[in-house]
């Protein structure tokens, strides 16, 4: 069946995107891979290319593009190839719907231009150590100075993804604190300046899997954030963090869906080359009913994904229908990468192969964002149960 979910703009990206990755990334990705991490000069790059100011109104060097269809193209093009562009989605995808809805005309102007350009970085800090899923149970604080000028912001963060090349960061912090009635009360955001005194970048994590997106562990010890830089307005921050979730899951259940597909096209590859016993892998019945199977699962998780951008899009995509298709992508990319890694055997296991890799990056699909069963608890809310 023919997707009609793209239409001529979308597919020439895509293939601008794909000759892109072909030319510049592959080449060079296993280096960094075993770096760890993704050059900051490259971030350059992708600004040049005007990736980061697809959504960016015009008035702010962007292209003023509402739809997420082409952030969606990049997640399938990455996927398919095999590589990643670092952090460099959270940056577009989680934080730059903040600074859309949130930043004044002023902040835009000061801050966009650089967004686009890729001369400053963004990362979003929110999870605390021992808070986990509980955003409300955050204990990072910032106090407003007896001169009402500054912020004064301390505690720590982690799993901030972005982190290390980061120039700025929207960080999550309660400016009151919670009442009786809500826990959630109180919570601000503020865009900090990384080069800030007492701002500190601790310890690059060590992950399973995405191993090119930096991620690290944040300090804020009375660092001295200016009133100009709240975005929004204070104490409201939980609210806004929740505007922004169903995109969120939504960039979640996109990357979930092209992981699957690329992985069964890694593996139909490899089988029909692979060699055991006199004939190739992908002659064995085994192999083809695998293989089908999993091509119709990723059908589905295919049908999902575009429902839900079409909806997205139309600005009718809910919290609850977000959480269904980040549950179902996810939870399908799971068994049909699984199920492609068993097909090929011992090589599968082996990082040089672009499904071991993938089997690595994807584990991560059902945790962050909100884990599988916050998905569930989310749609059987909407269900009235």
């Amino acid at each position: 069946m023919r997707r009609t979910v793209y239409n001529e703009d979308h597919e020439a990206f895509r293939e601008t995107i794909r000759a892109f990755i072909e030319a510049e990334i592959v080449p060079v990705y296993d280096k960094w891979y075993e770096a760890g991490q993704v050059p900051r000069d490259f971030y350059y790059t992708l600004g040049e290319l005007g990736i980061f100011g697809i959504e960016v109104p015009e008035e702010y060097g962007g292209a003023g593009e509402e739809s997420f269809k082409f952030q969606a193209i990049i997640s399938e093009e990455t996927a398919r190839a095999g590589v990643s562009f670092g952090g460099s989605s959270v940056h577009v995808a989680l934080c730059l719907p903040y600074l859309k809805a949130y930043a004044t005309d002023e902040q835009k102007t000061r801050w966009l231009p650089d967004f686009v350009s890729g001369a400053a970085m963004y990362a979003i800090a929110m999870t605390e150590p021992g808070t986990g899923s509980d955003l409300a149970g955050m204990k990072t604080t910032a106090k407003l100075s007896e001169d009402g000028t500054h912020y004064v912001l301390n505690g720590s963060k982690t799993f901030i993804t972005g982190g290390v090349h980061a120039d700025r960061v929207i960080v999550c912090a309660r400016t009151a604190a919670p009442t009786a009635e809500d826990r959630r009360h109180g919570i601000s955001l503020l865009v900090v300046d990384t080069k800030a005194p007492g701002y500190a970048v601790g310890r690059k994590l060590d992950k399973l899997g995405l191993k090119t997106s930096d991620t690290a562990e944040l300090s804020f010890s009375d660092v001295k954030v200016p009133v100009e830089d709240l975005l929004g307005e204070e104490n409201k921050g939980f609210y806004y963090l929740g505007q922004n979730l169903p995109q969120e899951r939504l960039g979640i259940a996109v990357g979930a869906y092209a992981q699957a597909s690329a992985a069964v096209r890694f593996a139909q590859q490899y089988v029909q080359e692979r060699a055991v016993f006199g004939k190739t892998v992908a002659s064995f019945q085994n192999t083809k009913f695998e293989l089908a199977a999993c091509k119709a699962e990723v059908d589905a998780a295919e049908a999902v994904v575009d429902r839900a951008l079409e909806a997205h899009d139309a600005g009718e995509l809910s919290a609850a229908e977000a959480a269904s298709a980040k549950l179902f992508t996810t939870e399908v990319a799971h068994r049909v990468i699984d199920k492609c890694l068993q097909l090929h055997g011992g090589y599968g296991y082996m990082n040089e192969y672009p499904i071991a890799r993938l089997y690595a990056d994807n584990r991560v699909n059902r945790i962050y964002g909100g884990t599988s069963e916050v998905m569930k608890m989310i749609i059987a809310k909407s269900m009235g149960l």
